[in-house]
């Protein structure tokens, strides 16, 4: 491979990485807020399949992506406060609701889909990407930055947001005490499940989106467990990321290289490796992220524990 090659491999699995780390980048934010609060969600990919049918169906009624990702979002929190309710209200274990919610988003997505949308083999239009004047014709950074849709660049705001709500807004300030000492914060006089329902919503709001991501700017189509994963690999981004939004920014980057990277290898003919191997690479990464941070991390110290009011 010569110089010029290489470089446009390069810029293509650059930019591809950033496309593919959307989804984890969206759910891997909202997870923050939700377990700064106190509160694991686990069913993630369950919110996320959600969000992705509920993104296609609008935009395939409507023909609209930004009602679409609305659907994706609205999705999501609706599943979120379904699991707000079992795990804040009733106080049920967080892991067992979690974990049903995975079951009841694979399942009842995959039956609607089969019932409404798998006979017309239609799919829908994508977002497409933007053209930024001179930026996107620049040598290897046009095509790795500046040649992404609208959806893509958004993960950036939503990052910084997201970093500037938790570190500078009494609301995030507060929701992160919720997280250490629910005690002192009902003291104060603020409601310990209000804040963790609030936290709940945004994350699985978030979730919703990356998951509508799929279907509104990846694939034009919904198909069957077409998260592949990506909410538990979400989890994992978390960790890794010592619940900081910039920081599963970052991370959700790295995995998102693995994911660009197995598929670009798969398509190259000189590579003998076996394709199981190469797609494997994200969930092998996921299995060392957790056993290299195991312990490291600092974790909200009241994280799954339900809060009992005084």
């Amino acid at each position: 491979m010569d110089d010029m090659m290489f470089f446009t491999f390069l810029a293509a699995l650059m930019g591809a990485a950033w496309r593919l780390a959307t989804p984890l980048i969206f759910a891997s934010i909202g997870e923050v807020f939700s377990e700064r609060a106190g509160v694991l969600n686990i069913g993630l990919e369950g919110t996320m399949l959600v969000g992705a049918f509920c993104g296609f169906a609008a935009a395939f009624a409507t023909g609209s992506i930004p009602l679409g990702l609305l659907a994706g979002v609205g999705g999501g929190m609706l599943f979120g406060l379904v699991f707000a309710f079992f795990t804040i209200t009733i106080k049920a274990d967080q892991i067992v609701v979690g974990a049903a919610l995975n079951l009841l988003g694979m399942g009842l997505t995959a039956f609607l889909f089969r019932t409404y949308y798998v006979s017309t083999g239609k799919g829908i239009e994508i977002a497409q990407p933007v053209h930024i004047p001179w930026l996107s014709d620049l040598p290897f950074l046009g095509e790795a930055f500046f040649r992404q849709n609208f959806i893509v660049y958004s993960t950036i705001l939503v990052a910084i947001l997201a970093t500037l709500v938790l570190n500078r807004t009494s609301f995030g300030l507060t929701l992160r005490a919720v997280g250490e000492h629910p005690k002192a914060v009902d003291v104060a006089g603020r409601n310990v499940a209000t804040y963790r329902y609030a936290a709940v919503m945004v994350g699985t709001g978030l979730a919703g989106l990356g998951g509508a991501f799929l279907t509104l700017g990846h694939s034009n189509q919904f198909v069957e467990g077409i998260t592949s994963g990506r909410g538990f690999i979400a989890l994992a981004v978390v960790v890794f990321a010592r619940w900081s939004p910039m920081g599963a920014f970052f991370v959700s980057l790295l995995f998102g290289l693995f994911y660009a990277l197995q598929l670009m290898l798969q398509a190259q003919a000189s590579i003998v490796v076996p394709y199981q191997v190469l797609q494997a690479l994200p969930y092998i990464m996921t299995i060392i992220t957790l056993v290299v941070v195991r312990g490291k991390g600092a974790a909200p110290s009241k994280l799954g524990q339900p809060y009992e009011m005084r």
